[in-house]
């Protein structure tokens, strides 16, 4: 059964003769005839009386509904593809780290609202491994996180390189450390610290780092916000390692201190390099296609870089 047997079908039963469902379709009559006759040997019954002006039969009654049904819900879904094509898109949904959120991101949302302010933008705040999740079921559109290579390496993914940022210390202005310009790996260890919660890249980052020193992290408590980093942090105990990006705010405050991370010499070469993380906008291909979703990605590649270093420039 193939959908211009229906629509044939239809076209005969609402015109009442072959040769009108011809000219409604477009096509020739005998056309016509050769589609209601595959259809007749599909349902295993005639579906027309031959007479002077084609009739239902009982078949024919009993097709008729469900015949209209399928063919209206194929016109739903070509109209509802073609409105997608055509960038009418209800609404768009990125999940996005949470310093992209806080400062990089606000200028594109706005830029993208004023040019499709008729599609809903949702942004909802995540840890990389759990947005890259969330994409991969479907439940976004697009994804800027901390890059995972075993998440992202699926055929269908498209990875766009935003920008790598260093990794830097907060610690309480009193606290031991802050005497350093440049904390040695040798003095950082020895601190308990404050991670981010599992499914963050940022504690699989550091985990790593830390597993390459042949050091043990002292995981003294696990938080997934800036301001709750801020906030422990600030009672002088515990240190964290964050990215630049989420430093803004920090290098602003009096009560805390924001210092670089030193070469450690005493570790191989691979281990001597700097401590950085690399932060990627991903989507899926057929996504892509789609022109709000294209627009707004190629808004934060225009974007994002230049705003990354202005922020960071502004706040040292």
């Amino acid at each position: 059964m193939r959908l211009e047997q229906l629509q044939a079908f239809l076209a005969i039963a609402e015109s009442g003769s072959f040769q009108a469902a011809a000219r409604k379709c477009g096509v020739t009559q005998s056309t016509i005839s050769r589609q209601i006759q595959a259809l007749e040997e599909d349902v295993g019954l005639e579906l027309f009386h031959r007479t002077s002006q084609a009739k239902l039969t009982l078949a024919g009654e009993r097709l008729l509904p469900r015949a209209r049904k399928i063919c209206q819900e194929w016109q739903s879904a070509t109209q509802e593809i073609g409105d997608l094509l055509a960038g009418k898109q209800p609404e768009l949904c990125v999940a996005a780290i949470h310093s992209l959120c806080a400062y990089y991101l606000p200028p594109v949302l706005q830029k993208f609202c004023h040019e499709y302010p008729e599609v809903q933008l949702r942004v909802t705040s995540l840890g990389s491994d759990r947005a890259l999740k969330v994409l991969k079921d479907g439940l976004v559109d697009l994804a800027i996180v901390m890059n995972n290579r075993f998440l992202t390496a699926g055929k269908e993914m498209v990875v766009e390189v935003l920008y790598d940022e260093p990794i830097e210390v907060l610690t309480a202005t009193n606290h031991p450390l802050a005497q350093y310009e440049s904390i040695p790996w040798s003095e950082l260890v020895r601190y308990p610290q404050v991670v981010f919660k599992d499914g963050y890249g940022m504690q699989r980052l550091v985990q790593d780092r830390f597993e390459r020193l042949e050091a043990h992290l002292q995981a003294a408590l696990e938080v997934n916000t800036l301001d709750a980093f801020r906030g422990v942090v600030r009672q002088g105990e515990l240190v964290a390692l964050l990215p630049s990006s989420a430093l803004v705010e920090a290098r602003n405050d009096p009560t805390l201190a924001v210092r670089t991370l030193a070469s450690n010499t005493n570790s191989s070469a691979s281990d001597n390099s700097s401590f950085t993380r690399r932060v990627v906008m991903v989507t899926t291909h057929d996504r892509l296609q789609i022109p709000p979703i294209k627009h707004f990605w190629q808004l934060v590649k225009d974007n994002v870089p230049p705003q990354a270093e202005s922020v960071l420039c502004s706040a040292s």
